[in-house]
């Protein structure tokens, strides 16, 4: 524990400028009442104490929050966009709010990209891109694109690393870890939520999607997963002119899909758009089991022949085919409107089984579902009725993975851009033969087959290791080194009624045997005495009588006689 404290404490001074800084913003956007909640008062927060005084503003709380994670910079405007998915503890107009954190950044010189890219490849950048353009096409807080030329002519976009990103967001990831600790240890019901585990999600993804070598192995899964298929283009990787800093992707010249008016002018169908999109989704999320978690207008374009291309790898989801399985049984619930089935898929997608409450749970999503009770499906937003459903399970303490608040976000933005492009657009018709097929090939012989031959090699393993840990386990109980422990629940009130009954049997002892004793001093005459009674025996008497109303009165205030 000490070690710990002092490891904080280093953190802390090593950052004290990005510290001041943190506290400075929080104050100046109104969340002193919030320091003060963890324990951070005015006099603790010495050296740390902020120059800026709070300023009245007229923006709400949550408007405030945003405000102050953009002036916070890219680190806390990531981990906004992240939360903006967490639909599960974050109230919708928080949401809302964060949804609207941009990233974008102004750019870095030109002349620093260049020379960034030349120190990656060790060799001249008119001999790796005989043209190189000075303007980026996009910057944002982690990176910027410049459009550039290959030796053979081909047009290609170049993305470089931001200069000195990488050290402060580590900084900024270390003090986010401190934070989230200090808030789990003080605010209470905090650590229903997980802030740690949160903080360390992110870090584990930020640290990732600085890495752009991962981003290129993105985008060859990709690649591999629709090779064959029309409906979309995924853009060639560069393997060659990649780095961890550096990464060079074929150049996509496509209609934003977003811009209706170009996609009409240039005879695109805006109805198989849709459909494409859709079916693409599906397959990712039920067949590969790899999705574009950022599915957002202006990451996707258009191309001639009404093909579909994602520009962004960066951000992407996973899910097992376990998950997969359950997501199925989810939807096809959905699509039955089924709570039962709903109930079992969620609680098997969490990890868990069984919960004390599932009746309760299985009433309050029957009591969800009557919402859409005579609704077609087309009527029926999978995204909304995920994040209702996401949001039920906090009440019940069920923790559903990072990746399915994901695909809720990328669903709810999928189906914000299929009703765009067709008015009768529908999600839920298009999951349900991809649900359906999935659950018929659970039952598959050949998956039957594979699931039958990892059991009995998990069997077999389990046979030849037994002896050798029964071995270990008699040994450690000779040696003494196993204690086991029982823990008795639910025995409180029991152990705290025998402890009252046995008191008021030795209180009834003690009482009679005051009794008795005093009748013998009455008896023998033993002076002094009181009107020719013994007084020792007359006292006793007394008290007698006093203890034997006070324990009629404490059985009669319990109502147990």
């Amino acid at each position: 524990m000490l070690l710990s404290n002092l490891a904080r404490l280093g953190r802390r001074y090593r950052h004290f400028s990005r510290y001041r800084e943190i506290l400075t913003v929080l104050f100046k956007h109104g969340f002193g009442d919030l320091l003060h909640g963890v324990g951070l008062r005015p006099a603790s927060l010495w050296p740390f104490r902020p120059k800026a005084e709070p300023v009245a503003e007229p923006w709400t709380r949550h408007e405030r929050v945003r405000l102050a994670m953009e002036e916070l910079g890219p680190t806390f405007v990531k981990l906004g966009q992240i939360l903006s998915t967490r639909v599960d503890i974050l109230p919708p107009p928080l949401i809302a709010e964060l949804e609207k954190l941009q990233d974008a950044v102004p750019p870095f010189p030109s002349d620093q990209a260049k020379a960034i890219v030349a120190s990656e490849f060790h060799r001249p950048l008119c001999d790796l891109f005989p043209h190189f353009a000075a303007a980026p096409l996009a910057s944002a807080s982690i990176a910027q694109v410049h459009r550039a030329t290959l030796p053979n002519g081909d047009c290609v976009v170049v993305k470089i690393r931001r200069p000195g990103i990488e050290t402060v967001m580590e900084t900024d990831l270390e003090i986010m870890a401190d934070l989230a600790g200090l808030i789990e240890r003080t605010v209470p019901d905090a650590a229903f939520f997980e802030p740690v585990r949160i903080v360390a999600e992110f870090s584990r993804n930020l640290r990732r999607e600085l890495d752009f070598t991962a981003e290129a192995r993105h985008v060859e899964r990709f690649h591999q997963q629709f090779a064959a298929d029309p409906r979309i283009h995924v853009p060639a990787v560069i393997r060659q002119l990649g780095t961890e800093r550096v990464i060079t992707l074929e150049f996509i010249d496509g209609i934003k899909i977003s811009h209706l008016a170009e996609l009409d002018a240039s005879g695109a169908d805006r109805k198989l758009l849709a459909a494409h999109g859709a079916k693409l989704t599906m397959e990712q999320v039920f067949i590969h089991g790899f999705f574009h978690g950022d599915p957002h207008p202006g990451n996707i374009v258009a191309l001639p022949g009404n093909v579909l291309c994602y520009l962004d790898y960066g951000l992407m989801g996973t899910l097992t085919l376990r998950q997969r399985d359950m997501l199925g049984e989810l939807f096809l619930g959905l699509a039955e409107k089924d709570e039962r089935r709903i109930a079992d898929a969620i609680l098997r997608f969490s990890g868990q089984h069984y919960i004390e409450q599932l009746p309760r749970l299985e009433a309050d999503l029957a009591l969800l579902l009557e919402a859409y009770q005579n609704r077609p499906l087309r009527e029926i937003h999978a995204g909304e009725v995920l994040t209702e459903i996401a949001r039920l399970m906090v009440r019940y303490g069920i923790h559903l993975p990072a990746d399915f608040f994901l695909l809720t976000k990328s669903l709810a933005m999928l189906e914000g851009i299929g009703r765009r492009l067709d008015p009768e657009f529908d999600i839920m018709g298009a999951m349900e033969p991809f649900a359906r097929r999935l659950l018929r090939e659970r039952f598959a012989p050949k998956r039957v087959l594979k699931g039958l031959i990892s059991t009995f090699s998990e069997m077999g393993s389990f046979l030849r290791h037994l002896p050798e840990e029964a071995d270990a386990l008699l040994t450690q109980v000779r040696r003494g080194d196993i204690r086991i422990k029982f823990e008795h629940r639910g025995l409180d009130r029991l152990a705290h009624s025998l402890d009252q009954t046995s008191n008021r049997v030795a209180f009834a002892i003690v009482l009679a045997a005051l009794i008795i004793g005093s009748a013998i001093m009455v008896h023998s005459g033993i002076p002094p005495k009181w009107n020719g009674i013994p007084i020792i025996g007359l006292s006793g008497f007394c008290l007698s009588g006093f203890m034997g109303f006070s324990l009629l009165w404490s059985i009669f205030k319990h109502g147990k006689m």
